[in-house]
C-alpha cells in the first residue's frame, strides 16, 4: 500500500537539508544560473546533491529549472545549492539583465538625423 503524496513529503525536505531551512548564502533567486565545475569528484555527496551536479554538467540551468528536475521545493534546492557552491562543485551567476531601452527622445533624434540625410 502506498501512502498519499501529501504524507510522503512531510519529512523529506527536512532530511534532505539536514534540518536546515536557510541556505548558507542568501543570494539565490529563481533565475540564478547554476553550472557545474568540471572535474570535481561527486563521491560522498548525497543523492540529491549528486543529481544536481549531474544536471548542471550539461550546461547552465536556472535555479527554478534545477528544482523542477529534482522535484524538490525551491527552498530545499537553495539550501543544497549553497552547500555545493561552498564545496566548489557548482558556480552561480545572476541572469543577464534585460538591456535598457534607449529613451524615445534619443530614438527620435536618430530618426530625424537619418531623414535629414535622405
Amino acid at each position: 500500500m502506498t501512502r498519499p503524496r501529501r504524507e510522503q513529503g512531510l519529512v523529506r525536505p527536512y532530511v534532505v537539508t539536514d534540518g536546515r531551512s536557510q541556505p548558507t548564502r542568501n543570494t539565490f533567486d529563481l533565475v540564478t544560473l547554476v553550472s557545474a565545475v568540471p572535474g570535481r569528484p561527486t563521491g560522498g555527496l548525497s543523492p540529491e546533491k549528486g543529481r544536481m551536479v549531474e544536471l548542471c554538467v550539461r550546461g547552465a540551468l536556472s535555479l527554478a529549472e534545477v528544482a523542477a528536475h529534482l522535484r524538490l521545493p525551491v527552498s530545499v534546492t537553495k539550501v543544497l545549492l549553497g552547500d555545493l557552491v561552498d564545496s566548489g562543485h557548482l558556480l552561480t551567476r545572476a541572469a543577464v539583465p534585460r538591456a535598457q531601452l534607449p529613451e524615445s527622445r534619443l530614438l527620435q533624434e536618430v530618426l530625424d538625423g537619418l531623414r535629414a540625410r535622405l
